[in-house]
């Protein structure tokens, strides 16, 4: 079995806010097309115009309806719409890991990345078993087991520019949703987001202590009804005149 490091030099992670998603499934495209093409085994498809379609993904995203809780300020809330981006979230007690038992997943000290050697995964399928949040997915052409990857072969890339170096999803989502950095560092971007906006970890009772980040949504303000018609609705005036007036009269005459 593989052993986790006892401490990491940094603490690469992704804060997601579930506040500004709008499900467009960007992060999802992006990312598929730039694992197939990059790190590991290409992400492959089965039957994908046929009557069964299936693939492998390393990031979904699911919609939600919610109901928020009434309140004082608004005892009748209306319905959320919640979209729900998932991927690895390389946690710090990554369970996935110590269950490996070929060693092909592991975290690395340098940045606390959690992945995949594919050339001694086995495929069992034991590390998605492990993984409370279904963050794994057995490729079945390959037969290897597929995860984030946070982009390794790209934020570390010199040959692209500064601005490119951050996982495809982050770079790709057009409504800034998602936030690359380093959460050992108490200044950066996603420390300074997850401390201002109430980050949350994702399933905490389990233990695994995730290194991603989930912004809460934010409460949405409330109009009194409006009439939209109501303006075009309303007579002009209570008498009629000019020629209007006189033809109002004339008529009366018929």
């Amino acid at each position: 079995m593989t052993q986790l490091p006892e401490k990491t030099d940094r603490k690469l992670g992704l804060v997601i806010d579930l506040d500004t998603c709008v499900g467009c499934h960007a992060c999802v495209i992006s990312c598929k097309g730039w694992n197939t093409e990059n790190y590991g085994a290409p992400l492959s498809d089965q039957e994908p115009y046929g009557g069964h379609p299936s693939g492998t993904f390393l990031n979904r995203v699911h919609s939600y309806e919610v109901q928020p809780l009434a309140t004082s300020a608004m005892p009748h809330p209306a319905a959320q719409l919640v979209h729900f981006p998932k991927s690895c979230l390389h946690c710090e007690d990554a369970p996935c890991v110590t269950v490996c038992p070929t060693g092909a997943s592991y975290k690395r000290v340098e940045d606390g990345i959690v992945l995949v050697n594919e050339s001694d995964c086995i495929g069992c399928g034991l590390c998605a078993w492990a993984c409370p949040y279904g963050a794994r997915e057995l490729d079945a052409a390959e037969g290897v087991m597929k995860k984030c990857t946070l982009c390794v072969d790209r934020i570390y890339n010199e040959n692209l520019p500064e601005v490119d170096r951050v996982p495809a999803c982050v770079r790709t989502c057009p409504a800034g949703a998602r936030h690359f950095g380093d959460f050992a560092d108490p200044d950066s971007n996603v420390s300074k987001l997850t401390a201002e906006r109430g980050g949350m970890d994702l399933m905490p009772e389990q233990g695994t202590k995730p290194v991603n980040k989930y912004l809460p949504p934010r409460p949405k303000d409330q109009m009194d009804q409006i009439d939209v018609l109501a303006p075009f609705l309303a007579p002009v005036m209570d008498e009629p005149k000019g020629f209007l007036g006189w033809l109002d009269k004339a008529l009366e005459k018929i």
